[in-house]
């Protein structure tokens, strides 16, 4: 297995051989192995290791295995204990969802603090084929068929290829030792039914079931490239950025067939998984909206906006405060100047005296309304927003300058006729919106 491990390594991930890296061992009889491979190959590496603290004394073992592995062949090592249970009973997760987020933090952390360029998991063969039925399962698309990636941003996976049955003879070759999970035998967990249940019976029926997975999974690879391709030439031709948000012009979008295909290729990268919803949103009157975890889609007349969520709620700032500074998501600046010079969208002039003391910035709301500069009369801010055509998420990230209920300037686009600079004034305020 060496020597095809070899082979691999100069084939497929030639990085790690110029490149230090780090490896996630468990103990286990696959990440020892790895281990031993890389030891063997006198590869650049360190040892993470993670105690879950779900074992006990076993648990605690696991840390002293890898520990004195480490020593033994003279690698640097990091172990980091972690309180699992609590980290998933805050999060509301499974414990195995907790763990893998915990790990996996810390090993990105890890990997940038220590300069390692890599870090490097024992996922083989036989995780893949378990995946794939999992993903199966569970109703995944060609992407989730496809299995887990040899190589991530900053994660390899070089055992791949192998079989959990290469890796243990090798071990077993090799005289070398390795710790047990009691937990890999449990078949309360899916993932554990198919590895003992369902695959021994596979592997029963066909001899060479393994191998024939391995050939289709390269072929479904493949595929999942192809379209990953032609989603991207279709989002270059269909979706417009303007700012921050993306727009998606709906009759086009209507027109792909199948439909629902597309929905999925399209806009399965932003979390997007109820595509009957999707579908009817293409439809539905505007301001219908549909979320994923990471994403929003809202319906605007013809068009589908696409935006990022973003945590907070900036509801109201004091700015131009004397003590604490500013605390607006963006910079107001004033200046008193003698006389109106420099103009543009960012900037307004008023007579100072018209001011509260207390000046606030916050987003529009229902019954708003202003006296638009060089106009008679007020008017409605949710008909001047309509009369500039902008958008609902364009409304909702608009901000108002209020001198206490009086809006000063709808920034970037109208100043208030009633704080005008006129002949009578005696202290002009420049105010400036900067990036």
């Amino acid at each position: 297995m060496l020597n095809e491990f070899k082979e691999h390594i100069e084939k497929t991930f030639p990085e790690i051989q110029k490149e230090p890296f780090l490896i996630a061992c468990s103990g286990g009889v696959d990440s020892t192995v790895l281990v031993h491979l890389c030891a063997a190959l006198k590869l650049d590496f360190g040892i993470a290791h993670c105690n879950f603290k779900l074992r006990g004394k076993e648990s605690e073992k696991d840390a002293k295995f890898v520990g004195q592995l480490a020593d033994k062949l003279q690698k640097p090592y990091y172990i980091k204990s972690f309180k699992t249970e609590s980290y998933a009973n805050r999060n509301k997760l499974s414990i195995q969802m907790a763990a893998r987020e915990l790990r996996y933090e810390w090993f990105k952390e890890l990997v940038k603090e220590k300069g390692y360029s890599w870090l490097l998991t024992a996922h083989h063969l036989d995780d893949q084929l378990e995946t794939f039925l999992i993903n199966l399962s569970r109703g995944s698309g060609i992407e989730g068929l496809a299995g887990i990636p040899g190589k991530t941003d900053w994660v390899a996976r070089p055992l791949l290829g192998f079989s959990r049955e290469q890796i243990v003879l090798y071990a077993s070759e090799q005289g070398l030792e390795w710790r047990e999970d009691a937990s890999n035998t449990d078949t309360k967990y899916l993932r554990n039914q198919i590895r003992h249940e369902l695959l021994p019976k596979l592997k029963e029926l066909h001899p060479t079931f393994l191998k024939n997975f391995k050939n289709s999974l390269s072929y479904l690879s493949g595929s999942a490239a192809i379209l990953e391709q032609q989603a991207d030439e279709l989002r270059n031709r269909l979706f417009q950025s303007d700012a921050d948000v993306i727009r998606v012009d709906c009759n086009k979008l209507s027109q792909l067939q199948p439909l629902d295909a597309y929905l999925h290729l399209l806009f399965k990268d932003y979390g997007f998984t109820e595509w009957s919803d999707l579908q009817s949103l293409l439809t539905a009157v505007s301001g219908k909206e549909i979320r994923s975890k990471t994403h929003r889609l809202l319906k605007d007349r013809d068009e589908l906006l696409l935006a990022e969520l973003r945590d907070g709620n900036y509801e109201e700032y004091e700015v131009f405060k004397e003590d604490k500074g500013q605390e607006t998501p963006f910079r107001l600046v004033k200046q008193e100047v003698k006389a109106i010079e420099e103009t543009g969208k960012r900037i307004i002039y008023v007579d100072k005296e018209t001011l509260n003391p207390k000046l606030v910035v916050r987003k529009w709301k229902k019954g708003d309304y202003f006296y638009p500069l060089g106009m008679q009369g007020k008017k409605k801010v949710s008909k001047f927003f309509k009369d500039e055509k902008m958008d609902i998420i364009a409304k909702e990230k608009q901000w108002l300058l209020c001198s206490g209920d009086d809006i000063v300037w709808i920034l970037g686009r109208r100043a208030d006729d009633r704080f005008k600079v006129t002949d009578a004034t005696g202290h002009i305020l420049k105010i400036t919106w900067l990036e």
